[in-house]
């Protein structure tokens, strides 16, 4: 009923809002009532029609009841598919080809003297070589489809495991080079000739540091856990390595922990402190009869104080670098090679490179080690994580720091040490081992994330450019 509009304009608007008010609840009561009885009837629809789909199916429809909601919850989650490998680094892999081809004919030049001499064929020792060659591309190709986490996980074994080969070695009087100061460095291994556990120590080290920065990263500049679980690794390897005489590995594996904790975050003053222990365990050794060290540094301070005796080696070794020039005598016409120059295929090789192939031949060389060792930071800096990484800068730091100390000795800028230099030295563990920890590296660079372009991306044309958006300050009063 609609009230009427009579007399008094005040009590007409007054009666006017009383109805609406009398009547506002009910209607809302009907539409409420309208509205739970339409979705009654879809419910009943639904669940009509669900009876008459498991009667026809013969099975029972499941209910949304709390049971099945529980059900539902504690289900497990589906495992996540493992991610493909990807491609190895194209350009790190390239490197390391031309590296090494060039080792092989460097190495079947400065031989050829030596292997005609000893054996009546010039070819018997570069055909040696390319047999550890070809076992060393095989095992790189294994290696580079062999997970890395498996390191990680085994570093303790691996470790160890190196270890014992290492001092097995000391059992072996008079395997391998007899004429190395009594050095006990080679398991024989019958016809397949000696192996250096040492060449494996090293990697087994690398192993053995990255796992421990991935476990400590976060503490790397502390004594207790940036140098302590770092040295207890350490000291026990460097005293097995002594023992065989090998000074030259010594320094060389302390260099490469050295940079790896200095790159993990290892203060450096905690370093620099170390130094000076290591000079007094010089010393010692040298009061114990290594006497080999002292006669060395006398040789490099005064390479011509010996010419036929302690200092031939390093002297021809400068005679043949002189020779070479600018552009080198040509490749295959050294004459330092001809028994002058002492077993040239092996640590003092980089010498016949200089005559051979000059100063430009050289200088190459050397840029063919720095793009190298670039390209192994490149990867460890998209390494997907802090094992893996470290795992590429230890490796790195070896080849490059190895480089660096054989043409630094075969140049006499430092005493002599029987570093060879990677990749172009003749020796079956050497290279079996390169190769292998080049395996190492590429498996890495599978997972590593693709390089950021360095190109700008084009923007959008002056039509193509939309508006942004203008930001309009709302007041509370508005809100």
């Amino acid at each position: 009923m609609t009230p009427t509009r009579t007399g008094s304009s005040g009590r007409d608007s007054m009666a006017g809002r009383n109805s609406t008010a009398r009547r506002t609840p009910s209607a809302r009561n009907t539409s409420v009532r309208n509205a739970s009885a339409r979705a009654g009837a879809a419910r009943g629809s639904s669940a009509g029609s669900a009876r008459r789909s498991a009667g026809r199916n013969g099975r029972p429809t499941a209910s949304r009841s709390s049971k099945s909601m529980r059900s539902q919850i504690a289900k497990k989650p589906a495992r996540a598919k493992k991610a493909k490998l990807g491609r190895i680094d194209v350009s790190f892999f390239f490197l390391v080809i031309v590296l090494v081809t060039i080792g092989l004919i460097m190495v079947f030049s400065a031989s050829y003297a030596t292997s005609l001499y000893e054996s009546n064929s010039g070819l018997t020792l570069v055909k040696k070589q390319c047999l550890f060659v070809g076992m060393g591309l095989v095992a790189m190709y294994l290696l580079s489809y062999i997970p890395y986490h498996l390191y990680l996980r085994m570093y303790k074994v691996i470790y160890f495991g190196c270890l014992g080969l290492t001092a097995l070695a000391l059992a072996f009087k008079d395997a391998g080079n007899a004429s190395t100061s009594g050095a006990r460095r080679w398991i024989p291994l019958g016809p397949f000739g000696t192996f250096q556990p040492s060449e494996l120590m090293k990697f087994g080290l690398i192993v053995v540091f990255a796992a421990l920065i991935s476990i400590n990263y976060r503490q790397m500049n502390t004594l207790k856990k940036g140098i302590l679980p770092f040295f207890i690794y350490l000291i026990p390897v460097l005293v097995v390595i002594a023992l065989q005489r090998h000074m030259s590995c010594i320094m060389l594996m302390v260099l490469i922990c050295g940079a790896m904790m200095f790159v993990a975050g290892s203060k450096i003053y905690y370093l620099a402190a170390l130094v000076p222990v290591g000079l007094i365990g010089l010393v010692i050794l040298q009061a114990m009869g290594f006497n080999y060290i002292g006669t060395r540094i006398d040789t490099w301070l005064d390479p011509f104080s010996d010419i036929t005796g302690s200092t031939w080696q390093v002297v021809q070794s400068i005679y043949a670098i002189g020779s070479g020039g600018l552009f080198g005598v040509g490749l295959g016409n050294s004459t330092q090679k001809f028994l002058w120059v002492s077993e040239p295929q092996n640590d003092f090789i980089f010498a016949i490179v200089c005559e051979e192939l000059g100063l430009i031949g050289a200088l190459a060389i050397i840029l063919l080690f720095i793009l190298f060792v670039a390209s192994g930071f490149s990867i460890a800096m998209r390494a997907p994580d802090k094992f893996s990484s470290m795992v590429v800068i230890g490796v790195v730091f070896q080849f490059g720091i190895q480089a660096l100390l054989n043409i630094a000795v075969v140049s006499n800028a430092m005493p002599t040490t029987g570093i060879p230099l990677p990749f172009f030295s003749a020796g079956g563990s050497a290279t079996l081992m390169q190769l292998g920890q080049i395996g190492v590296v590429l498996n890495i660079s599978r997972y590593c994330r693709p390089a950021i372009s360095r190109k700008k991306d084009p923007g959008p044309s002056d039509g193509d450019q939309q508006k942004q958006p203008e930001i309009k300050i709302i007041s509370s009063r508005e809100l």
